[in-house]
C-alpha cells in the first residue's frame, strides 16, 4: 500500500527541553513492546505450526511448490518475486489507479514523458516493482523528488497514481476454480501510525508514550528532526508514518464485521474478470462504505497472491492460537485450489524455476 500525505502542526505553543529524547534508550523498551505482543513476533517464529502443515501438504501434493498452481496467471502462484505490474495488467482498468511501469537504469529524462503521457500529475506514489513490507514505497511530491528516486532505486519500479480516499482496506478473496462465487475470509482496516496533542507534552513525548511510535523511532527521529521539541495543539493529530504496512507502525484492525453477501458480490465480480486468480488479498482504498458495497469508486493499489496474509488476525486482540487457526486454514483453502487446478493440466513450480526465482531475488536485495 502506500503513504497519504502527512501532516505537520500549523501551530506550536511552546518549545521543551529535549534531554528526555537524549536519554531514552529504546533498544530495551522495543524488545519488552515486541515480546508482549505476538503480532510483532519474527516471522519464522510465528509461521512454526504453518512451515510443519506445509511439509504435510507439500507431501500430499508431491511437491514443495505447490502452491504456485493456486493462481496460473501469477508467477509462482504470488509466492515468490512475482511482478506487481504484471498482476495489475490484469485488474479491469476501472478498478486501479494510473501505474506506469520504470526500468531500473533508464534515461531519468524521459520521466516527465512517461507521466504526461499518462496524464499523471503530482503528487504520486513511488514503489519497487517487486517488494515487500512497505520497502521503499514513497509519496513523491515533484520531479526533483522523482528523480533522485530514481537515480538511487536498485530495481524496476512503478509510478502510481496518488489516491487520496480515506477508506484502506486489505480484503482477502478465494473461489474454487469451478465455480462462480467465492468467500471473503478476511478484511482488515489499516490506521495509521499517529499521535494526538495535548497542549503540553512535547512530538518527542508523545511518540515515546506510544507503543507503537516507541518501535519507530530510529525513522520517527530523523523524519522529525526539526519539529521534536515542539508541543502539538490539544486534541491535533499529526500522522508520523502514512504508510499502510504493519511493520511500520500501521494498526490492523479486525474488520470482518464489514463481510456482508453484498460485498462478497462486488469481489466476485471484480475476480472472476481476472484470469487466473483465484487465491489472494486486494489491498485497496476507497470513498466509504456505502460506495464499498456498490462496487463504486474503489482503487485497487496491490493485488497479492498465495502469500498473502489475512491480516485481521494482527489487531491487537487476537490471540495467537486464533491467528494459527486462521493461517492454517487459508493454507488448506491454497492447497485445495491448487491441486484443483494441478488435476486440470495446471503444472506446479519445479526446483530449477523456483531456483531461478530465488536468484533473481537475491540479486535485487544485493543492490
Amino acid at each position: 500500500m502506500y503513504p497519504i500525505e502527512l501532516t505537520a502542526p500549523e501551530t506550536r505553543k511552546k518549545e521543551v527541553s529535549a534531554g528526555k529524547i537524549k536519554n531514552f534508550k529504546p533498544a530495551k523498551n522495543a524488545r519488552l513492546i515486541r515480546l508482549k505482543s505476538w503480532e510483532y513476533w519474527p516471522f519464522s517464529v510465528v509461521y512454526i505450526p504453518v512451515f510443519i502443515y506445509w511439509l504435510w501438504l507439500s507431501i500430499k501434493a508431491r511437491s514443495f511448490f505447490f502452491f504456485s498452481a493456486s493462481n496460473p496467471s501469477i508467477e509462482s502462484g504470488g509466492m515468490l518475486g512475482e511482478s506487481k505490474i504484471d498482476i495489475l495488467d490484469l485488474i479491469d482498468d476501472g478498478y486501479k489507479p494510473v501505474t506506469v511501469f520504470i526500468k531500473r537504469g533508464s534515461n531519468p529524462d524521459l520521466l516527465g514523458c512517461k507521466l504526461n503521457f499518462a496524464e499523471m500529475n503530482f503528487p504520486v506514489i513511488a514503489k519497487p516493482n517487486a517488494g515487500e513490507r512497505g520497502w521503499r514505497v514513497e509519496k513523491i511530491v515533484d520531479m526533483e523528488a522523482l528523480e533522485a528516486y530514481h537515480q538511487t532505486s536498485p530495481i524496476d519500479y512503478l509510478i502510481q497514481e496518488y489516491v487520496d480516499y480515506p477508506l484502506e482496506l486489505g480484503v482477502f478473496y478465494y473461489r474454487m476454480p469451478d465455480q462462480q462465487k467465492g468467500t471473503i475470509s478476511s478484511i482488515v482496516q489499516k490506521e495509521f501510525l499517529s499521535v494526538t496533542g495535548n497542549g503540553f507534552d512535547s512530538l518527542a513525548d508523545l511518540i515515546l508514550a506510544n507503543d507503537r511510535a516507541v518501535l519507530q523511532w530510529d525513522l520517527l527521529k530523523v523524519k522529525y528532526a526539526a519539529l521534536l521539541s515542539f508541543v502539538l495543539p490539544d486534541k491535533e493529530k499529526m500522522t508520523l508514518v502514512s504508510i499502510g504496512n504493519h511493520c511500520l507502525g500501521t494498526k490492523f484492525l479486525n474488520a470482518n464485521h464489514l463481510i456482508t453477501p453484498e460485498l462478497t458480490a462486488v469481489f466476485d465480480h471484480i475476480s472472476t474478470q481476472i484470469d487466473g486468480f483465484y487465491f489472494g488479498r486486494y489491498d485497496l482504498r476507497c470513498t466509504n462504505l456505502k460506495d464499498l458495497y456498490l462496487g463504486k469508486n474503489i482503487k485497487i493499489m496491490e493485488l497479492n497472491g498465495a502469500g498473502a496474509e489475512p491480516a485481521h488476525i494482527y489487531d491487537p486482540g487476537f490471540s495467537i492460537l486464533e491467528g494459527w487457526k486462521v493461517l492454517l486454514h487459508h493454507w488448506h483453502i491454497l492447497y485445495k485450489i491448487s491441486s484443483f487446478n494441478h488435476k486440470n493440466g495446471v503444472a506446479y513450480m519445479t526446483f530449477r524455476e523456483a531456483k531461478t526465482i530465488l536468484k533473481r531475488i537475491k540479486k535485487d536485495k544485493q543492490f
